[in-house]
């Protein structure tokens, strides 16, 4: 399969994520949005890896990920505070817990 394929395919999941995040309200999607903005960043990474055959991009995707494990620890833990407080998962909520 063409390199090239690789990167519609990240283009479109990028895009798909990005509309999630700007459209949607709730905050448990939104995280899930920006989790498949970072997948498809990798998937970028590793075919413009691919295409011009060395390892960076092997290399910063597995940094991504490892970022994005500690985004996923950080995000969930806000989100439940958020709902402890709030019992919604509501964005617009978010704005209600300064102090």
């Amino acid at each position: 399969m063409n390199p090239v394929n690789y990167l519609y395919l990240a283009a479109l999941l990028f895009t798909i994520g990005a509309t999630g995040v700007l459209i949607r309200r709730n905050a448990i999607v939104v995280f899930m949005c920006v989790e498949l903005m970072l997948n498809a960043c990798n998937l970028a990474f590793v075919a413009f890896s691919r295409m011009h055959g060395n390892l960076d991009g092997q290399v910063i995707a597995f940094f991504t990920m490892v970022v994005a494990a500690a985004e996923v620890v950080v995000g969930l833990a806000i989100i439940v505070s958020l709902f402890r407080a709030r019992h919604s998962a509501s964005v617009d909520d978010a704005s209600l817990m300064k102090l």
